[in-house]
This record gives structure tokens, C-alpha cells and sequence, in this order.
């Protein structure tokens, strides 16, 4: 693959394009949605204690959000105790590669996007999109039945999501293996992690599958979620 749409035109922290070679993993089909938060946030803490309802928008379905990355990481920990499995968030590599379904469009649905397939601020259109609802809130998961060519659901917009990634202000230095990028930052942003999709509160541009965002590790927002990955077994 390669990182970073040659379609459209890309911010400064998109490039360089680079290649990486991305290993076989298993994502989620949808968001963790509160209902599965809270059955895992009731297991036995590993590192960390979890709020079992943190979100902003109540209901089983919705995605879970105001959770931060170092809680997300535990919500993982956990989960894989419990079943045995190893899971764990997403690097940057895998999410996008994920996103895109083999696509080089702004978007797994080509060109642009409406507020009839993604859950953004459509007061904001892309292209040549013409504006729509803004719904100023999450929408549960799959609402649209739109999936991606993986079968992913909401890969852009409704909540933006975690990864494993330490946010750097572009690629130089990425790895090109699809692994995490944890080589720490230099700066007073050390801490950022990254963030990716876009989100119900984003303009159409920031939901492209190309767009990288950042947020506190230990930040808790109404616009922030998370997907897991479960680990590919090679024995």
C-alpha cells in the first residue's frame, strides 16, 4: 500500500507517500460500542480502573467515546486476558490500509461523501458533494449499511478512532513494516497519539481516508473512539 492519496490534495502531515508492506490482522467490523465497553469495563482491571459508562451520547449501540488512548490500550489488555486472544489497537499503517479497501479515491466510496452514507458535519461538503444534515451527535454503528470493501463499517466520520501511534507531524521516518510507530518526539507533543477517520463533528475534508489527527493520550473527547484489532496466530 501506500500512504497518503495521490487523488486528492494532501495536507503536510500526509507525506511523503511511502510504501509499506502490512502483515495479515483481523479489525473490527464496527466501533467498540458502549455495550461492549461496559461488559469488559466490569472484568478485572489489568493496569488501569474503567468508568463502565464514560459516554457523552448514551446507548448500547453507539460507539463508546470520552474514553482515552492509555484506557482504550486497557479495555484491550483486558479482553485479551479473558479470552485468550491477543488484542490491541491498530497501527496507523493497518488503519488506513483497512479504511482504504484497496481504494486511492478521498474516500472507500470514491470521490467525496454525503451525510446519507457518513455521519460528519454536512453544513461542510467535499468536492462536489452538496450539503446535508449535521446531526451534532453519534448515530449507532452501521447505521447506514454502507460497508467498505473489506466490509468495514464507518471507517469515515461518526466517531474518530485511536491507534497504537505516537502522532508525528508526517511521515519522515515512518516504518515502511506496518508495525507502530513509537520512536518518541522530541517536542513538548509527546504524548499525542494518533487518530484517524474523521468524526460526526469533522467537515467532509477531515474524514478522508488520508487524514491524520492527534489528541492527548490521556484526553477524553465526546468525538473519539476505537476499533481493535485481533492478532493473526502464525503457529
Amino acid at each position: 500500500m501506500i500512504l497518503g492519496s495521490i487523488i486528492e490534495i494532501r495536507d503536510a502531515s500526509e507525506g511523503p507517500q511511502h510504501q509499506v508492506s502490512v502483515q495479515p490482522f483481523y479489525l473490527g467490523k464496527f466501533a467498540v460500542t458502549q455495550a461492549q465497553w461496559r461488559e469488559v469495563a466490569n472484568l478485572a482491571n489489568v493496569k488501569l480502573d474503567l468508568n463502565a459508562d464514560p459516554s457523552g451520547f448514551k446507548g448500547d449501540n453507539l460507539p463508546v467515546e470520552k474514553v482515552n488512548w492509555e484506557e482504550a490500550k486497557e479495555f484491550c489488555d483486558r479482553l485479551s486476558r479473558a479470552t485468550g486472544k491477543t488484542y490491541r489497537l491498530p497501527t496507523e499503517a493497518e488503519w488506513e490500509y483497512a479504511c482504504r479497501a484497496g481504494t486511492t479515491t478521498p474516500f472507500a466510496f470514491g470521490a467525496t461523501i454525503t451525510p446519507d452514507i457518513v455521519n460528519y458535519n454536512g453544513n461542510y461538503p467535499y468536492g462536489n458533494a452538496a450539503k446535508g444534515v449535521y446531526r451534532e451527535k453519534t448515530v449507532a454503528d452501521g447505521s447506514f449499511w454502507r460497508a467498505n470493501g473489506f466490509g468495514l463499517y464507518d471507517m469515515h466520520g461518526n466517531v474518530s478512532e485511536w491507534c497504537e501511534d505516537i502522532y508525528h507531524d508526517n511521515y519522515t521516518g515512518a516504518p515502511t513494516n506496518g508495525n507502530v510507530w513509537l520512536t518518541p518526539r522530541s517536542d513538548d507533543g509527546k504524548d499525542y497519539r494518533l487518530l484517524r477517520g474523521g468524526s460526526w463533528d469533522n467537515i467532509g475534508r477531515g474524514c478522508r481516508s488520508a487524514v491524520r489527527d492527534r489528541g492527548s493520550a490521556g484526553g477524553r473527547y465526546y468525538v473519539i473512539g476505537f476499533r481493535v484489532v485481533a492478532v493473526v496466530r502464525t503457529a
